[in-house]
């Protein structure tokens, strides 16, 4: 019996392509129920946001087709050559071509059009870090080749840092996950948890509280350990170091970087968030701590939104908080409480339960790869969609700084659809390639 090769349409995950068809008709209707007026003359109306995503949705579908029709083997062509142009738009960003939008001078203006150089660097780096993780001479367990994956994701966010776009540059961050999936070790996972632990710590226990804390632990670990010191003097050489660079980093980095590096309104939302009001250590000029800052009313009032909701919503286009302007950014970074409003509990559920759904496949769609190039990207799309739900939703209820982190294919914005559906294509486009081995 002979064997017959599988066509283009039976090699396409459908799964993948209705999860994304799904939550992309989910937030053009999200964007519309908020903009639609009873004194609208139509539904087409060129200037509404709703029109405008559904242009994008529309170009997105047209890239995705070409995608699909693309060699898998041009996708690990390019990325170092991509990396490099991305690079450049970025730096393009911060001269007078670049464009400020909201504090930030992140977007790029080419004169027939702008977009934000960041969002696409994203697509850039996930190839790069895969072509470079899949090369044969590439021995990852080393520390020379993981410090040149790490630059990968921490030379562009330094960029962006310098925009002045703090959210923007923490999805870069997102990558370790799947260096994590390559074989970085789990010691770098807790030295990093640690770190946010100790500057949560920082912000919260007065500083000699906090030192007492940290050396009545050391102690701690030393009369436990005490047998085996007899035996082994480097304990006390390690428990010392980690005391010692606890006490430093609570006592001297994290204020440096709260009063030196983060901007003052910064340092106001990571307060915000805590709960707590800032001291007057960390107040700047035209920072003022008395009063309500603009990202504690944007969570006050997207916390209404969401409570408004209850468990079924008040229904379709009857959110009053998302009508009436009450919750600012709500058709970008604050979508998701429209989700709450008017569809209450069990539609936020659902909309969470498709993202987890489209999460999973991802990493399904990874594990079943023989090309390594092809697993470490779907790894790396995973977790930049992995942060961006997860901070941006925290962000909505009060969890997570308010960062400006666009809800995947939900929040309204050009750049960013089309961004996520051009990587959600190319992942798609390699797993019908699933049995190559792509280099």
């Amino acid at each position: 019996m002979s064997y017959k090769p599988k066509t283009l349409t039976e090699r396409i995950d459908w799964i993948m392509v209705i999860l994304f068809m799904v939550i992309s008709l989910i937030g053009i209707a999200c964007i519309y129920s908020i903009e639609h007026r009873e004194t609208d003359i139509g539904f087409f109306l060129s200037g509404k946001s709703y029109m405008k995503q559904l242009i994008w949705f529309g170009i997105s579908l047209t890239a995705a087709f070409v995608i699909l029709l693309t060699d898998s083997k041009f996708f690990t062509s390019i990325p170092f050559l991509a990396y490099l142009i991305g690079v450049l738009f970025l730096l393009l960003a911060l001269t007078p071509l670049g464009v400020g939008v909201k504090g930030s001078h992140s977007w790029l203006n080419l004169g027939f059009f702008t977009f934000q150089p960041g969002e696409l660097m994203k697509l850039f780096t996930a190839l790069s870090i895969a072509k470079f993780l899949s090369l044969q001479e590439v021995n990852f367990n080393t520390m020379k080749h993981r410090l040149i994956c790490a630059s990968f994701a921490l030379f562009p966010a330094i960029i962006i840092l310098l925009q002045n776009e703090t959210g923007l540059a923490l999805v870069y961050f997102s990558f370790f996950i799947a260096m994590y999936r390559e074989g970085l070790p789990n010691i770098v996972l807790v030295i990093g948890f640690s770190m946010m632990a100790l500057t949560v710590a920082t912000l919260l226990i007065p500083k000699n509280m906090l030192f007492l804390i940290l050396s009545s632990l050391a102690l701690i670990f030393l009369y436990i350990t005490r047998r085996k010191l007899r035996r082994n003097k480097s304990i006390i050489v390690l428990i010392a170091g980690v005391w010692l660079f606890g006490v430093a980093f609570s006592q001297l980095i994290v204020p440096f970087a709260f009063t030196k590096v983060l901007k003052g309104y910064q340092v106001q939302r990571i307060y915000t968030m805590l709960g707590q009001e800032m001291p007057d250590e960390y107040v700047r000029e035209g920072v003022d701590k008395k009063k309500q800052n603009a990202s504690e009313y944007n969570v006050s009032q997207s916390k209404i939104a969401i409570a408004s909701g209850g468990v079924i919503g008040k229904g379709f286009g009857n959110g009053t908080q998302t009508q009436f302007d009450w919750v600012p950014e709500q058709t970008t970074d604050f979508i998701f409480c429209t989700v709450g409003e008017q569809f209450g509990f069990f539609g936020s559920a659902l909309l969470i339960l498709l993202y987890v759904s489209f999460l999973m496949r991802m990493i399904h769609i990874a594990e079943r790869q023989r090309s390594s190039f092809s697993r470490i990207y779907a790894y790396g799309v995973a977790g930049i969609l992995f942060f961006h739900l997860v901070i941006n939703i925290g962000m909505t209820v009060g969890l997570a700084p308010v960062i400006g982190i666009p809800l995947p294919l939900l929040s309204y914005g050009g750049t960013s659809f089309l961004t996520f559906s051009i990587m959600i294509f190319i992942l798609i486009r390699l797993d019908m390639d699933r049995q190559m081995v792509l280099r």
